[in-house]
């Protein structure tokens, strides 16, 4: 039997004065967050949840989200957290699939309006009994829908939580829908519990020496929820909130507040790089950082090596999705640290590389899909069984990324399967190409994506962002990239941009990027 809730119950109990949360001068303990959630579960028991219910919350990084996560577990429930960019027919979508009965939302404002797109979703799900508002007193009237400042405080702050299953399901992650509708990936109590422990068994993290972390990561992600929260709180470690990430921000509370521990995806990395001035004590900084832990998609080396001359800090890649709860394999901290590398598998998981037909790939750096089996991955995705099928055989769950194994055990990401480019018959990996253009004095960042091509199929694309002030043309960089990649290799276009579109979690959207260059390109600048 096993609740996830026993991670902020099980410190609460033993560190109940420090501080659990904090955003900005707001500051709650342990004792005071386990008090809050407990009101939660009692507020969803009154308002007749049962254990198995499913529960859908929108909410950005605040100290509600883990208040309402864990007193949904406490009531026997399930947690789906819905992306806070999501827009009223989608959060609908969300609500329908996993056939949610109660709804938290934050209200939002002007310029995140989340209130005013999850009110009218949950109209649109009358299997949805109740929606509860955060940060809110206004309720239009409907009876069905409630401020949760009106109607927690008469709560209980005690409760007893359900007892659970390790097979149940605690939480239901939808994937991003790259390739279709998003599907629910169902983790049980046992895949996030062994997460996180598997996670500060990593991290070097103890109650005897907790970290204070820097949550930067949006918790409704399997990354931050899993590194941030669940492993944080397993150990009572400090939890300071950054709702919407902004380097300069981050840069001074990592400073103000001793961070230890950071988490981000390689473009947060990019974005700090970026901030540094004058004004940040870099020395204090980095007299305080103990781990950087960077996921979410590829870690640039140039990036990694910035960074490690920088803060003194060498970034330890994790590698794992929503479907494997999330890391499946991490950077060795004993051992020497192999940039490019997303590491090795993680305790209690195996990792082999397969064929498009399941077959094992043997080899040194063979290029085979990843495929993962452990106590990390999911049961399966939620009402989906044929998609589960397609991916889960044996226990064996396959990942979509590409990836080659050195001598010693070693993966190293190659590209997204889907994201690979067949140029004239022959298989260009746009990673390998960023990996090359980021390197040029003038670049900042990179995305490289494949678009129409009447004579080679699929041509080569670069999108550029260029350092501040620097000059350089399109001619220029092709130039540059054809003296150093093979032939078939080098983008044949460059198209240099201020920012480029990226999800919620700050991976680069290149599926926008490929609807923006829908148009053929010519071929005219050679083989």
């Amino acid at each position: 039997m096993l609740n996830l809730s026993m991670f902020l119950e099980d410190s609460a109990r033993k560190y109940p004065s420090r501080d659990a949360l904090v955003l900005g001068e707001e500051r709650l303990t342990y004792a005071e967050t386990d008090a809050l959630s407990n009101q939660i579960a009692n507020l969803l028991v009154e308002s007749g949840i049962e254990p198995g219910d499913r529960i859908a919350i929108s909410c950005p990084n605040l100290p509600w989200f883990p208040i309402v996560y864990y007193g949904i577990l406490k009531a026997g429930a399930v947690v789906v957290p819905l992306n806070i960019l999501l827009k009223g027919s989608e959060i609908a979508y969300h609500l329908t699939d996993a056939g949610a009965t109660a709804y938290f939302c934050f209200e939002g404002g002007p310029d995140l309006p989340i209130g005013k797109y999850g009110r009218a979703a949950f109209h649109e799900v009358p299997g949805c009994r109740t929606m509860f508002v955060i940060g809110a007193d206004d309720t239009a009237g409907d009876e069905r829908i409630a401020a949760l400042s009106a109607v927690l405080p008469s709560q209980p702050t005690e409760f007893e939580s359900a007892v659970r299953e390790a097979t149940d399901t605690a939480v239901i992650l939808y994937t991003s829908g790259t390739t279709g509708r998003p599907k629910g990936a169902e983790l049980t109590h046992a895949n996030m519990a062994m997460n996180a422990i598997a996670s500060n068994r990593l991290f070097d993290s103890t109650p005897g020496r907790p970290d204070t972390h820097l949550v930067t990561l949006p918790l409704f992600h399997s990354f931050g929820q899993t590194v941030n929260m669940n492993a944080g709180f397993a150990v009572g470690s400090t939890l300071v909130m950054l709702p919407r990430f902004d380097a300069g921000a981050a840069l001074t509370i990592m400073e103000r507040e001793s961070i230890t521990m950071f988490a981000g995806v390689p473009t947060m990395y990019w974005g700090l790089l970026g901030a540094v001035d004058d004004s940040v004590n870099v020395t204090r900084i980095a007299d305080n950082l103990r781990r950087a832990i960077s996921g979410g998609a590829a870690l640039p080396v140039e990036i990694l090596d910035r960074f490690a001359d920088r803060f003194g800090v060498q970034i330890l890649e994790a590698y794992g999705l929503s479907e494997t709860s999330p890391i499946a394999l991490f950077s060795d901290p004993e051992r020497d640290p192999r940039p490019g590398s997303i590491g090795i598998p993680i305790w209690g998981v195996e990792v082999k590389l397969v064929d498009p037909d399941w077959n094992t790939i043997e080899g040194v750096d063979t290029v085979g899909e990843i495929a993962i089996r452990g106590h990390n991955i999911m049961k399966g995705y939620y009402g989906r069984p044929d998609a589960t099928a397609e991916s889960i055989q044996s226990g064996w769950f396959r990942t979509g990324d590409l990836a080659r194994r050195d001598a010693d055990g070693f993966y190293y990401i190659v590209d997204r399967a889907k994201d690979m480019i067949v140029r004239g018959g022959f298989n260009v990996y746009p990673r390998e190409i960023e990996e090359v253009l980021i390197t040029h004095p003038s670049v900042s960042l990179a995305a490289v994506i494949g678009v129409s091509d009447e004579r080679y199929g699929e041509e080569i694309k670069a999108y550029v962002i260029p350092e501040p002030g620097a000059q350089i043309t399109e001619p220029e960089l092709i130039g540059w990239c054809k003296e150093r990649m093979a032939s078939y290799k080098y983008p044949r276009s460059v198209e240099f941009a201020t920012a480029l579109p990226m999800t919620a979690t700050g991976k680069l959207l290149k599926r926008e990027l490929s609807s923006a260059s829908a148009t053929a390109v010519g071929s005219g600048l050679g083989q």
